[in-house]
Parts: C-alpha cells; sequence; structure tokens
C-alpha cells in the first residue's frame, strides 16, 4: 500500500536523523493518512479514500464533490 494521498497526491519526503553526535542518517517523513469514508450524495454512494487530515479539513470545508472536481480538474487524480 502506497502511502500517498488519494487527493492530493501527497507523498514522503527525505531528511535526516540527527544524533547527539550529529551524525546524519537517512531517513522517511510521511504524510498523516486516514482512510475515510465520504457520501456522495450526488451518486447515492459511500467511496472510501486515504487522504491526509489536510485534505480532510478542505473536504469538510468546501464538500466532498467540489473537492474531487477541484482536484480532477487540476490534474491530482
Amino acid at each position: 500500500m502506497s502511502r500517498i494521498c488519494d487527493l492530493t497526491g501527497k507523498g514522503y519526503m527525505n531528511g535526516h536523523n540527527v544524533s547527539n553526535s550529529n551524525v546524519k542518517t537517512k531517513r522517511k517523513f510521511y504524510p498523516n493518512l486516514k482512510l475515510k469514508k465520504f457520501y456522495i450524495p450526488e451518486e447515492d454512494k459511500w467511496i472510501t479514500l486515504k487522504v491526509s487530515t489536510s485534505a480532510i479539513k478542505t473536504i469538510s470545508k468546501n464538500g466532498i464533490t467540489a473537492c474531487i472536481n477541484k482536484f480532477v480538474k487540476k490534474g491530482s487524480i
């Protein structure tokens, strides 16, 4: 299962763990993803998406259909 947001396309970032002696080892910073069910009233069905928490906030503000249309138009989906 890839750790990528279904709507925004957010993925991991690369970085370093830095020890007390300032030795740097590579690591990944993953986005905060959640599995969430959304109801689409136009199609009268539920869909399950793996979305980041920032995308959940955007969906709750604008609505699921507006967000899906926005991200399709933008090319993220």
